[in-house]
């Protein structure tokens, strides 16, 4: 009780001293009136402002500087022009500048976003949460993205065909565009009332202003808007694309002697078919058939050593679009990416690799396929003029079978990945004058004839949410949460694998409140959070939630999730100046704490933070943090044996990076993670350059290295032969090289050159093998038992314990020493030789090796990938777009 008093002291405290001038401070909103040009030949987009149709308007101007000094005259001025035709929304814009031979022209792909730009963010459903956001940088690359949650996120995925020129003149830089109306959506009002918001970067002086003034303590982007006047007897556009494809591949790799199915290559020749077709105006329908992903750069190389999953990001165009209607976080916070990545829909299930593998004999050769096609997929989204965000995703995969032959050249068929079916409904409606929202989602997850070598796969996962948020005061302070609710159903061997699988352990050692039961068909379990804050009008923020996860909660059929059985609580308070000084140009500081237990009412974590950003004057940024941590208990660490007190410790980081405008330019990060106790010592470092010697090119490497030492690495668990338990550690001494190189020479903005390499070794050593004796004791050496020299015995790759010395062996393990090789690369030349219509030239490299864990690092990646054989992939892609 003591606790809640003071925190909410606090909160108090915060709210009456923080920036009242700011919140009574009135924005005058500004218009701007269109014209429609349709007695007039409408404007020819070529960047020059010289077509009549220009003079039926007034110019716009009068910006003011956002940053870094907001609300002070911007160091050049910039003025557009809006006019319309029954078909086309058409912008003139003109950036003056005094020295427009220093004006910054630097090449890159859509969306890079280099070098001087305008941008017009545009609120056709004048809902104030979400926009459409054109942008053209001064040498003509064009910019688009889909604005959401008020300008929490921004889109890149999205893709609209439009036109825009720019041009440098002796008063600066002018640019046309030209938007046709079926890449917005609208009501059908006689006469549109439209949110509009212009930002221009200046370069050089790295220098941002707004057409609508928004201080910078306000919350919100597309809230803040001015607005588009004027449009009258506009009619909504439904869109029509329909882009065919067509792929030609051919792979490449080391033959395997006797392997009929690894005779050295392979060919192949796919066709398929995209399309985008407006229902209405508002909602669209995305189709997919037999899609291709093979432009798609592959996935960084990782370890894990504790035993739970990698979340790698989505790079797929179709399910990377409009992917933020669909994301429904378990814990969500504005706080940061407080509790992870865990999602109710994570798109990566779909089209994974194959879950099953045949068994077979010996002298059997196995075809086993790489990945589950998927046959074809469906997403209807949109927002409606009235506030309902809606999202429906449909995706069946392919029913995928393993080819095994004998040396006798007889063949037979196992079911690898059955055919299954996944859906996703997602649904949100704004109201209290878009100040608040309430949605729900919906997933399921079906597979069709589970074969008996796949009972241990569910046959069926559903999941379901609700969500809130409410805003008052000026959207300066909110109330949100969500609850999750999950079930799965299967054979008795299904829900087993899933009570023992790492994400829940139930039968786990002294867990009394969760018990494995092997005759379950079925598992159902819920999760969710609630937060309170205030995120702005002033210097100071803050938020305070909790978050919980069930025992049973399971997501993992078309969600990610890492744990369960978990309750959380955290504060976070932070503070950032508004204005920039002497030396600074911004500053933020950041206190946060948060425990942890368990379903049980084990505490388990107690962890304070302080971290802190600066952003320089001479625009360079850095960071620095620290978190102590003075409870740590796992109830995963042992794998289902006990619960395991880890030592309490520090773990501190920060980055330093050179101002990003710089042809030449540095970054470096670093963190280490140490035990009071020197129990366990973790360090990382990236450090690399960046250099763009000419505006087309830029070319990056980014090295870096991690060690490992801890005394606690979990191996295995063994009974010995009396049936007493033995949890299995090790001190392991691991090591971690990698380096990604990155090359992009953009010949010019629809013909690019892009490049990526990562060679990467991960070593580890293991020596002191030990089992844990007291697991919660409060001293390292009390909570474990070494095993002496004369108890361990190496022969043939393996470990043998003899803990009584009697002769006997009491269990052996593997030698759990590793060294892991792997060099990936990409090389993608694409070509957008018309609006939305591609060719794709695509290489891609792979060396997987397993090298020698007594070599030296950079020795054993030189030996495993130089002279070696890689897997080598050619793809030709061309597409072409059909806008009906």
């Amino acid at each position: 009780m003591k606790n809640l008093i003071i925190f909410f002291t606090l909160i108090l405290f915060i709210n009456n001293t923080t920036g009242a001038q700011d919140s009574t401070e009135v924005i005058r909103k500004k218009i701007y009136v269109t014209k429609s040009i349709e007695q007039t030949l409408p404007p020819v987009v070529d960047g020059l402002l010289n077509d009549k149709a220009w003079n039926l308007v007034e110019w716009a101007g009068d910006y003011i500087e956002f940053q870094p000094d907001e609300n002070t005259p911007p160091s050049h001025q910039t003025k557009f022009k809006i006019v319309y035709d029954s078909k086309n929304l058409y912008i003139g814009v003109r950036c003056f500048d005094a020295e427009p031979d220093k004006i910054v022209k630097r090449l890159s792909r859509r969306d890079g976003f280099e070098g001087d730009w305008i941008e017009f963010n545009i609120d056709s459903y004048h809902d104030k949460r979400t926009s459409f956001s054109f942008s053209v940088t001064a040498a003509g690359v064009k910019g688009d993205e889909f604005v959401s949650n008020n300008g929490n996120n921004w889109d890149e995925s999205w893709n609209p065909i439009w036109y825009t020129k720019t041009n440098v003149d002796e008063e600066g830089w002018t640019a046309e565009l030209r938007i046709p109306l079926s890449q917005l959506k609208f009501g059908k009002e006689d006469e549109q009332v439209w949110g509009l918001q212009s930002t221009r970067r200046f370069f050089r002086a790295e220098e941002r202003s707004l057409w609508q003034r928004k201080p910078i303590d306000t919350p919100g982007w597309v809230s803040e808007f001015g607005e588009l006047h004027g449009l009258k007897h506009i009619e909504p556009q439904n869109q029509l694309e329909i882009q065919p494809y067509t792929v030609t591949s051919a792979e490449t790799y080391e033959a395997e002697d006797g392997n009929p199915f690894r005779d050295g290559n392979e060919n192949d020749i796919t066709v398929g078919l995209d399309a985008k077709i407006g229902i209405t105006n508002d909602l669209t329908l995305d189709l997919t058939v037999n899609p291709d992903f093979g432009q798609v750069e592959a996935d960084p190389s990782a370890i894990a050593l504790d035993g739970f999953q990698i979340f790698f990001r989505e790079q797929r165009p179709f399910f990377v679009e409009n992917k933020n209607i669909f994301d429904f976080r378990v814990s969500r916070s504005e706080a940061g990416d407080t509790f992870g990545f865990d999602n109710i829909f994570y798109s990566r299930r779909i089209g994974r690799s194959p879950q099953g593998s045949p068994d077979t004999g010996d002298n059997e050769f196995v075809d086993q396929p790489d990945n589950t096609p998927i046959i074809g997929a469906a997403k209807f989204s949109g927002k409606t003029k009235d506030g309902w965000a809606i999202g429906v995703l449909e995706s069946v995969t392919a029913k995928k079978y393993a080819l095994i032959r004998n040396e006798a050249g007889e063949e037979r068929r196992e079911v690898v990945e059955p055919l299954t079916n996944y859906f996703v409904g997602r649904l949100q409606k704004d109201f209290n004058n878009r100040n608040s929202y309430i949605g729900g989602i919906f997933t399921a997850t079906n597979r069709d004839n589970l074969t008996q070598e796949l009972e241990f796969l569910h046959k069926s996962a559903f999941t379901g949410g609700l969500d809130f948020k409410h805003q008052w005061n000026e959207r300066d302070w909110y109330v949100g949460g969500n609850i999750t609710f999950s079930r799965v159903s299967g054979s008795e061997e299904a829900i087993k694998n899933t009570q023992e699988s790492i994400t829940h352990l139930f039968q786990r050692v002294g867990a009394d409140h969760v018990e494995l039961d092997s005759t379950r068909t079925s598992l159902a379990g819920s999760g969710g959070n609630f937060q309170i804050g205030k995120v702005g009008n002033g210097h100071w923020k803050f938020e305070s939630g909790a978050t919980w996860r069930s025992p049973e909660l399971e997501l993992n059929d078309i969600g990610f999730q890492r744990q369960a059985d978990d309750i959380r609580h955290y504060t976070w308070i932070g503070y950032q100046t508004l204005k920039p000084d002497s030396t600074f140009r911004r500053v933020g500081i950041n206190y946060n704490h948060w425990s942890a237990w368990d379903f049980n009412g084990n505490h388990n974590v107690l962890r304070f933070n302080t971290n802190s950003w600066q952003n320089w004057k001479n625009n360079w940024f850095s960071n620095l943090g620290a978190t102590y941590s003075p409870i740590q208990y796992s109830n995963f660490a042992l794998r289902g044996g006990p619960r395991l007190r880890q030592s309490s410790g520090i773990n501190m980081w920060n980055s330093v990076s050179t101002d990003r405008r710089k042809k030449l330019r540095f970054s470096m990060f670093q963190r280490g993670n140490k035990a009071f106790d020197n129990s366990y010592r973790f360090y990382y470092i990236e450090a690399g350059v960046t250099y763009q010697p000419i505006n087309a090119l830029r070319v990056s490497a980014f090295p870096s290295l991690s060690t490992n030492n801890d005394k606690l690495q979990f191996i295995d668990n063994f009974d010995d032969v009396n049936g007493s338990p033995r949890y299995l550690n090790g001190q392991i001494e691991q090591r971690t090289l990698s380096m990604s190189f990155r090359l992009n020479y953009t010949i010019n903005p629809n013909l690019t050159i892009q490049y990526w390499g990562q060679p990467f070794i991960s070593r580890g050593r293991y020596s002191n093998f030990k089992h844990i004796a007291n697991p919660t004791a409060k001293r390292f050496d009390d909570r474990l038992q070494s095993y002496a020299g004369d108890q361990v015995t190496f022969a043939d790759d393996s470990y043998s314990i003899d803990e009584d010395l009697n002769g006997t062996e009491d269990f052996s393990f593997d030698n759990p020493d590793f060294s892991f090789v792997q060099f990936r690369s990409n090389l993608v030349i694409r070509w957008e030789y018309i609006p939305g219509s591609e060719i794709f030239l695509v290489w891609s490299q792979d060396v997987s090796q397993d090298g020698d864990p007594s070599d030296g690092l950079l020795s054993s990646l030189g030996d495993n990938i130089f002279g070696q054989k890689p897997q080598n992939i050619f793809l030709l892609k061309a597409t072409y777009r059909f806008v009906l």
